[in-house]
Order: C-alpha cells, then sequence, then structure tokens
C-alpha cells in the first residue's frame, strides 16, 4: 500500500537519496478530501498543527510557511514580533502574519505547555474590560501562566498590568 503525502520543501531536502525515511503525518479530513501531509520531524509537525490553528491559516498555507523556514526560524520570528518575515511567505498577508503572531504559537523554539484556559480568558477579558487590547493582553497572560501555572486569576491580571504598561 502506498500512499501520497504532502510535504514541505524542508522535508523534502531532508529525504533526498535516502531509500528509507521516517516521516511524521498529519490527517486532514474534510468534507470533499482526506489528505495526509508529512514532516521530517515531530516540531516540523508540530509546528504545522500549531498554524493550521490560527484564523486564516489553511493547510497549504501552514504547509507554504515551513517551506520557507525552518520551525525554529518561524518561532525566533514570532518571538521577535518579526511581522516583515512571516509576511515574505507567499499567501500571508500583514493580517495573518499580526494574528499568527499574536495567537498562541510558541516562542524561543519550543513547544509551549498547556495552561488553563478558564483563568488566561478571564484574565484576559479583564484585561480588555479594563482598555487594553486583546492580542497583546492574551499574550502576556500565556506568558504568566507558563511561568506560574497555579496563579489565580487576580494575580495574573495584577502581573500582565506590571508587565503592560
Amino acid at each position: 500500500v502506498g500512499y501520497g503525502l504532502n510535504i514541505s520543501l524542508s522535508t523534502y531536502s531532508a529525504i533526498q537519496g535516502k531509500k528509507e525515511v521516517k516521516l511524521y503525518v498529519y490527517e486532514a479530513i474534510r468534507e470533499d478530501a482526506y489528505m495526509l501531509y508529512g514532516f521530517v520531524s515531530k516540531k516540523e509537525r508540530e509546528m504545522f498543527q500549531l498554524l493550521i490553528t490560527v484564523s486564516g491559516v489553511g493547510t497549504n498555507t501552514a504547509r507554504m510557511m515551513l517551506s520557507s523556514m525552518s520551525p525554529a526560524e518561524l518561532c525566533n520570528c514570532i518571538s521577535t514580533n518579526n511581522e516583515r518575515m512571516i509576511k515574505s511567505v507567499k499567501g500571508i498577508g500583514l493580517k495573518t502574519a499580526q494574528r499568527i503572531i499574536a495567537e498562541e504559537i510558541p516562542a524561543g523554539g519550543a513547544m509551549q505547555a498547556p495552561v488553563n484556559n478558564a483563568v488566561k480568558d478571564e484574565a484576559v477579558s479583564a484585561l480588555t474590560m479594563l482598555g487594553f487590547a486583546p492580542a497583546p493582553s492574551q499574550k502576556v497572560v500565556v506568558q504568566i501562566l507558563q511561568e506560574q501555572p497555579d496563579a489565580p486569576v487576580e494575580v495574573v491580571v495584577k502581573l500582565a498590568l506590571k508587565q503592560i504598561k
């Protein structure tokens, strides 16, 4: 049995000349198609899965991004708010680049641990009511919850107010 996999250019380069390779697969099921995406590393697959959660980024756009830069380079662009570099990928506009940076994509090349979504949502809501923009507020709240996963909402909001000002 053989399967056709959609792969990024970096995966293609990594498997050139090899008789046997191990690829990590992501299966995308849509109404009209079953699509398989192959990745040379777990990190590349995880980044792909995070990218497709961003509004406006589909499977082909995520694959195009991973063809243009490695997961580590992409994480670096996100952590340094490098919209210009992300926007340079074919099919990515300014708004999509901003959403990729603003949403919960990991920074620094390491995948983030999950955070308490109830506390995160409540803290972001409180900060938004105080007049702060939702995207930067969410980024700061997620960062605080990464460092202090058991922090109550009040503590998270106080720490966020110190960082945002």
